[in-house]
């Protein structure tokens, strides 16, 4: 059975790795920025260490610690939180390395992903001693942690506390925080929040579009244009960003005459309509099936003399896959590389979905060994979709390959991950299976992420099932250090 616990420490691995950093990270001048090797190592060596060897390792003179590299490996230890805030509370009492704002940023958004609001309020606390912050970016990271945890009214708070942390409010930091509450689909409290403090802040063009692009994303599009008729009313004027704005609205309501109508009309008016607007267009008539109108789209864009960008493309490929053909969405790839446009993560991880969807995953693991040999790194969303199809096809063991691949330290895996697999496990109804769904779950929870309910006792049902009871019972007491009320078995 291949090993799922990634993160022990080896005395062999850790040897190779610290002195791989001793002579990797030689540097002959501070200004020499860090390269994503010595970031990779690094990440790799946190990942398989206890606390006295990491000490040891932060202290030595062969390391140049720069925020620069601090924050790239923050980037990489991402999803595995606990990690992170170790490596970051360890490295704050080095001699002569100082944190910088950016860095207690990325790790209080780590900390707020993990719910740890003691140790979010704590890194607030240090930067204000340091005068280094809060700024405007910390708050915004707060409170959309709190929205995102399903505490809105916390959030509210936070913004309106900003000032007492000696960070001012002002518009911009206002149209962010109502950006949030709308990609949170709370829209309805973010128009009354914005309705009490427009006159205030002194609501702009943004903050309108703001408010009305959060009604669109949910499909109430009426709604939006009634606030674009209160921005008219207030003296200001509606900007390109605002027709885009509505466009999609009526693409996403699925009201696709509609939205014809309003694209012609905004020709007609010669709006000086930019590549969003196309790419609106093209997306929107190939999420409703029409393929041939979201080509022709395609093809007029560029008759126009507007260049399609990188997002134009991952448009049109992502609706060739997704209701046409994954074969022509690859002939738009290729026409895409002969143009000299370089293709990103997202671009690829469409290629890649279309790919496992059809049951072509040899096809998909090239793609993947294609993306990587043009230095575009496979992001956890890349995984989890190879993931997710294998345990589709009951590939466990591959499945398991690809996750180990994750774990090595290249991209960590994220909680979705965890339950695509665990999930998967359950598909044979193996004794071992279910030995290793357990074992996953351990391992996920050591990482910061707090499994469902659901999950745990899916887990346990399925470990007394097999006569799993000592393993079972390890479980319900993780189950209780998560804060998860177990159920009441009888062990």
């Amino acid at each position: 059975m291949t090993s799922v616990f990634l993160v022990s420490p080896h005395h062999m691995l850790h040897t190779c790795l610290l002195s791989s950093v001793k002579y990797t990270l030689a540097f002959t001048t501070i200004a020499t920025p860090p390269s994503e090797d010595e970031a990779a190592i690094l990440s790799s060596l946190i990942l398989n260490s206890d606390q006295q060897p990491l000490i040891q390792i932060f202290n030595t003179k062969s390391v140049c610690w720069t925020p620069d590299l601090v924050n790239k490996i923050l980037k990489r230890l991402w999803n595995h939180g606990p990690k992170a805030i170790q490596f970051f509370n360890l490295l704050e009492r080095h001699p002569t390395y100082t944190h910088s704002a950016e860095s207690f940023d990325h790790t209080i958004d780590i900390a707020a992903r993990l719910r740890n609001y003691k140790t979010v309020w704590a890194l607030v606390a240090r930067m204000r001693k340091r005068r280094i912050g809060p700024n405007p970016k910390t708050f915004a990271i707060i409170t959309e942690r709190y929205v995102s945890a399903g505490k809105p009214d916390k959030a509210v708070k936070v913004f309106l506390s900003m000032h007492e942390y000696g960070c001012q409010q002002d518009l911009n930091s206002f149209n962010t925080f109502i950006d949030v509450l709308c990609k949170s689909r709370r829209v309805e409290m973010a128009y009354n929040l914005f309705k009490v403090l427009k006159k205030r802040f002194r609501a702009d063009t943004i903050s309108y579009n703001i408010i009305a692009n959060g009604f669109c994303l949910i499909k109430r599009t009426p709604r939006a244009l009634e606030v674009l008729r209160e921005m008219v009313e207030s003296g200001l004027e509606p900007n390109l960003k605002t027709y885009n704005v509505i466009l999609n609205g009526y693409f996403k309501s699925g009201q696709v005459k509609e939205a014809w109508r309003f694209f012609m009309e905004m020709k007609r008016r010669k709006c000086m309509m930019d590549v969003v607007t196309y790419t609106t267009v093209v997306h929107g008539f190939g999420v409703a099936g029409e393929i041939q109108k979201a080509r022709q789209v395609f093809n007029e864009m560029l008759d126009v003399g507007i260049l399609p960008s990188v997002a134009s493309y991952n448009a049109f490929i992502q609706v060739l896959c997704k209701k046409d053909n994954v074969e022509n969405a690859i002939v738009v790839f290729d026409e895409m590389l002969k143009k000299g446009y370089t293709p990103n993560s997202t671009t690829y991880n469409v290629v890649i979905r279309g790919l496992c969807h059809v049951g072509k995953m040899d096809r998909a693991m090239e793609y993947l060994d294609k993306m990587k040999l043009d230095k575009c790194d496979p992001n956890v969303q890349t995984y989890n979709v190879i993931i997710r199809y294998y345990c589709d096809e009951g590939e466990i063991e591959k499945g398991l390959e690809v996750f180990e691949t994750m774990g090595s330290g290249e991209c960590l895996p994220n909680l979705d991950t965890y339950n695509v697999l665990i999930s998967g496990m359950f598909g044979r109804k193996r004794s071992d299976d279910l030995i290793v769904a357990g074992k996953l779950l351990i391992e996920m929870v050591d990482r910061g992420f707090v499994p469902r309910k659901f999950t745990f006792n899916r887990i346990l049902n399925g470990l007394l099932l097999t006569g799993n009871q000592d393993f079972a019972n390890e479980i319900l007491r993780v189950q209780s250090r998560c804060g998860r009320l177990p159920r009441h078995f009888r062990l």
